[in-house]
């Protein structure tokens, strides 16, 4: 048996009574966020004030608040704000309002933008008429507003570039959201700017998805990169409003490179552009000028045997083209100050922790303090920190947990939202030398008043003496001298980290009606998954799934250990990288499990995606071995126990080629196997649909782990 720590139990009163409501699986996945605690809403500081405003709970209203009143104060409502707005432009709500001024707010709703005078009571309309933007950026300080319409960038009505190839597409996020990718329009500060990445598509493979909404169905032409074959050719273009021109940079290595992390630097004469060669193991953060796009210099290298990441664009530190920069060249994710001017390469490492810096929150150049987020000791935490440039560090943030953090325009005072296994939801405003300033709510657990399981997180053994973090729920009435069936969820992918010190453990609410039915669920991060460094992510370079399965069994192990575990009633159940999992145990480890209910799931790694897929996988010709050997057609003939396929019919992330080319060999094996398809669902089955989701997954468990 391996050894283990319980860390945290989720208090409350569980004892069941007949006052206790009771969920049918349906209203599980309905009502996930209406049983998640109640957090206030819009919070947001007011600019140059010690003030904060929150939405009324009908999102109607910004209610305004200052340290020294313990009334609030209605400071716009929707109403008021019609009344000015044209016909066609009226609001439902002030959801996603910001301050740009101490008695001025902006409203964005994707549909019509303005600024409102809560002191005049005046309003000035920007923009309307928007429900066919795409990729909305608006510019502040300048009115001026970007977006996209069929693959070409616009700017306040007019076409900024004008490709008839729909091959090309312009102003969208590249590379499938990898390396921190996000959106892709971006304004300098003063607005004389606008970049925007660029993709030519013309060399990727168009791949058939089939509409059956139309009679006949229909082709859905996708664009998709597979594993090896020809990929997208990136270009990042500078739009100059005075001479109306626009500048191209492209890849100096190859013209598939990845172009990543672009940034403009305050004085709006450089931008600076991560590029990541296309095997992933070099980058190079360049300084280019924006006028002519040459260039400048190169301000950072890295490289590594495995793969290199770039996620996060420069951070400025206000006045300065200095910068922050994050890498995790020494195995943990840390911050680095890299001087603009200097010679090339000239960086300083500010932080020096041997755990996951996660991001940086803010920066105040007067006080030369950096606040971030990161873990902290306990990988299953996200504390805040603060540094001065120098590197003495220091946690700002106490209590264990997750935790969100908002700072005030003057510096003085923070926001620290957070939540944890013991504490549903508790926010707070401190002053940032650490004092209470202001209590503003905490939350009851909602789910004290249900008959469902309950959360714990302990930790066990991975066979090199890693740590590897577990949630547990058990029935709310749990006796230890019963043997309890296991549902094993399971994702194991990078980038994921499933298990978190938040409420509930980070668990879907379903698991708790599963273990009200007298079910334990399982969830181990093994090692691939995210926010434990370098070395514990990277061991799964050239073979996704080896190492993860040896820990997901070592999971089964501790489970086998335990006296109140029904070792002989053991399923397992994933999504996508988790549906690879489910199938990867059911196939290559058959006996373990009874049954297995896989969601668009990878089942082999030459059909996925270019920039994820070579990044842990080379490319196919360079590890023919590691495919070949996580190509699950290859293990259809070890099926012993009942599996259950998921897929949605026009999945753009994980193909249905995966589930198809399975099932096409499970039947040359003879091997019976179980299919359920959703139709034109992408690779998550969502709304309404996925309480249907839940409940054959569910069902499909129930009956068949026996």
């Amino acid at each position: 048996m391996r050894s283990f720590i319980l860390l945290f139990i989720f208090s409350g009163s569980w004892a069941i009574t007949a006052q206790k409501k009771t969920l049918t699986v349906n209203e599980s996945v309905l009502k996930q966020r209406a049983l998640s605690p109640q957090r206030t809403v819009g919070f947001s500081w007011v600019k140059n004030a010690s003030e904060f405003t929150l939405l009324s709970s009908d999102y109607k209203s910004i209610l305004r608040y200052t340290f020294m009143d313990q009334e609030e104060r209605v400071a716009c409502t929707v109403d008021e704000v019609n009344k000015q707005l044209p016909d066609g432009a009226k609001i439902q709500n002030l959801y996603g309002y910001e301050w740009i001024a101490k008695d001025e707010i902006l409203v964005n709703n994707a549909s019509v933008i303005f600024t409102y005078n809560v002191i005049t009571k005046s309003l000035s309309l920007k923009h309307q008429g928007m429900e066919n933007w795409e990729n909305v950026n608006y510019h502040t300080p300048s009115g001026k507003c970007a977006y996209t319409l069929e693959n070409n960038v616009y700017m306040n009505g007019k076409p900024i570039t004008k490709n008839k190839d729909k091959n090309i597409v312009s102003g969208q996020s590249i590379a499938r959201n990898e390396f921190g990718i996000e959106k892709g329009l971006f304004w300098s500060d003063k607005g004389n700017f606008l970049a925007f990445y660029q993709k030519d598509e013309s060399e990727v493979a168009d791949y058939p998805l089939l509409d059956v909404t139309t009679t006949p169905g229909s082709l859905i032409s996708i664009k998709y990169p597979m594993a090896g074959q020809k990929s997208e050719k990136p270009r990042v273009g500078i739009y100059n409003f005075k001479n109306k021109k626009i500048i191209y940079i492209k890849p100096s290595g190859n013209s598939d490179d990845y172009l990543t992390n672009f940034a403009f630097t305050p004085d709006e004469k450089y931008c600076l552009i991560a590029e990541v060669n296309r095997g992933q193991n070099e980058y190079w953060l360049n300084a280019f000028d924006v006028i002519t796009g040459k260039k400048v210099k190169t301000l950072w290298y890295e490289s590594n045997g495995k793969w290199v990441e770039p996620e996060h664009p420069a951070y400025f530190l206000g006045g300065t083209n200095d910068f922050l920069w994050l890498s995790e060249k020494d195995g943990f994710m840390n911050i680095y100050r890299v001087n603009f001017s200097g010679a090339a390469l000239n960086e300083k490492q500010i932080t020096k922790h041997s755990f996951v810096v996660k991001d940086i929150l803010e920066v105040d150049p007067l006080k030369k303090l950096i606040y971030y987020a990161a873990t902290g000791d306990n990988p299953c935490n996200t504390m805040i920190y603060g540094t001065d440039f120098e590197g003495n560090a220091r946690a700002i943030t106490k209590n264990d947990g997750v935790h969100r953090f908002d700072l005030s325009d003057d510096g003085l005072y923070y926001y620290d939202g957070f939540s944890s296994l013991s504490i549903p939801n508790r926010e707070m405003i401190y002053t940032t030398n650490g004092k209470m300033a202001k209590f503003i709510k905490e939350s009851t657990n909602p789910l004290d008043d249900y008959a469902l399981g309950i959360s714990e997180i302990g930790f066990i053994k991975a066979k090199d003496g890693s740590d590897l973090y577990y949630r547990m729920v058990k029935p709310a009435d749990f006796d230890a001298t019963r043997k309890y069936p296991v549902l094993v969820y399971v994702y194991g992918g990078p980038h994921a980290q499933m298990v978190t010190n938040g409420f509930n453990a980070g668990a879907n609410l379903w698991m708790n009606w599963l273990a009200a039915q007298g079910y334990l669920i399982f969830t181990l991060d093994n090692r691939g998954s995210a926010e434990r460094g370098f070395a514990f992510e990277s061991q799964i370079h050239r073979r996704l799934g080896d190492i993860e399965m040896e820990d997901q069994l070592s999971g089964v192990e501790f489970l086998k250990s335990l006296p109140y575990v029904d070792a002989k009633r053991l399923a397992v159940h994933g999504w996508s990288f988790g549906g690879f999992m489910t199938t990867s145990l059911m196939l290559r480890h058959p006996g373990v499990f009874n049954a297995g209910v896989a969601g668009g799931p990878v089942t082999d790694w030459k059909y996925y995606e270019v920039m994820y897929g070579e990044r842990y996988m080379d490319r196919p010709d360079e590890n023919q071995e590691g495919y070949l050997k996580n190509a699950l057609t290859n293990y259809t003939q070890n099926l012993s126990g009942k599996l259950l396929l998921i897929h949605g019919t026009v999945d753009d992330v994980v193909v249905m080629q995966h589930n198809y080319s399975l099932i096409k060999k499970f039947v040359e094996d003879g091997k019976q196997v179980d299919f359920f398809a959703y139709p034109m669902h992408k690779h998550n089955v969502m709304g309404k649909d996925r309480a249907h989701l839940m409940e054959k997954v569910l069902t499909y468990v129930i009956e068949n782990n026996r």
